[in-house]
């Protein structure tokens, strides 16, 4: 679609994060609207949303009329077959929750099928990158400003995780987000990961992950899924001529020279203005005929981490990531 007139999206699964997504297109994002929506829930989702076809099978909602795109929200382990084999074969622009993938070699055969049809088709939803705090140290990191960044602190923390959420979970779900936000704010690869665990039995919370890049910056992030006091995510860079941190409930704090600096904006859901602008951008994009935004290569890099991560979770140590060749479509 090239800017003639209204995107119809189809949302596959409308789970929390699917519904959040519909409610979005419906109300909030302007140029689209949603034409479709698959789940074992969807009559009572598209109610009220004209136009909207309710459908429990994905191929259903892809082929309903006036969809020319698809955001897919269904859990990570559905997202090949519904990538592959729906979406690309359909030729829609896709806009997929993270992960893309459970495992980097799914993500593989995702990114060979994008790459084989000559041009990008999906955007991953690595969010961060449309806040407005972590798009701010990312634009002081590539100014040099502090001199070249030496480490990343970071914190993810939950007052509870949901129902099935699994250790392992704790890295595929939770940590991917830093892994993403790492290989952007620094523009390097994470080339291997280390995990250190509390305590023992069952689920050994706070861990630390340790990332190693192959621009020599060392990141730890501490994981806490069931901190039980609130939810925060933070984020200090620290380089060789002062530091910055964003996530403590007001703007980028710098310190340099002796001196630090920081603002306090109103206070609102965290990631909420991320999530309306990454689809507000993706749906502008769509309708230019474009993708921007992370790639299925983003994905696959992600996957790999991910992957490494869980060995070194269980034991293995630190272990190195490897990946495969970065095909030209993503240079």
């Amino acid at each position: 679609m090239t800017g003639q007139g209204t995107l119809g999206v189809a949302v596959i699964g409308a789970g929390r994060m699917g519904a959040d997504h519909i409610r979005r297109l419906d109300r909030t994002v302007s140029g689209a609207r949603v034409a479709a929506v698959a789940d074992v829930d969807a009559e009572r989702l598209a109610d009220g949303i004209d136009g909207c076809a309710a459908h429990t099978d994905p191929a259903a909602a892809l082929a309903s009329e006036g969809v020319n795109a698809v955001l897919i929200a269904s859990p990570g382990p559905v997202h090949e077959e519904q990538l592959l084999l729906l979406a690309l074969e359909h030729g829609l622009p896709v806009l997929c929750e993270k992960p893309l993938a459970p495992d980097a070699s799914s993500a593989l055969r995702l990114l060979r099928a994008e790459s084989a049809l000559g041009r990008r088709r999906v955007q991953v939803g690595f969010m961060r990158r449309y806040d407005t705090e972590y798009a701010r140290l990312k634009a002081l990191l590539d100014a040099g400003e502090l001199g070249r960044p030496r480490m990343l602190h970071c914190r993810h923390r939950n007052v509870a995780s949901p129902p099935g959420f699994t250790e392992q979970m704790m890295i595929s779900d939770s940590v991917a987000h830093e892994i993403d936000a790492t290989r952007w704010l620094l523009g390097q690869q994470i080339t291997a990961v280390t995990v250190l665990r509390p305590g023992s039995g069952g689920v050994r919370e706070p861990q630390l992950v340790l990332f190693e890049t192959d621009g020599g910056v060392v990141v730890d992030v501490e994981i806490f899924v069931n901190c039980g006091f609130g939810y925060q995510v933070q984020c200090e860079a620290v380089c060789e001529a002062g530091s910055a941190r964003i996530g403590d409930g007001h703007a980028m704090v710098t310190q340099a020279a002796g001196r630090w600096r920081g603002d306090r904006p109103g206070l609102c859901g965290r990631f909420e203005d991320a999530y309306d602008r990454e689809v507000l951008q993706w749906v502008d994009a769509t309708r230019r005929g474009e993708v921007t935004g992370p790639s299925v290569w983003d994905g696959y890099a992600v996957a790999a981490v991910c992957e490494a991560g869980v060995r070194a979770r269980s034991g293995g140590g630190r272990v190195p990531v490897t990946l495969t060749g970065q095909p030209a479509l993503y240079r």
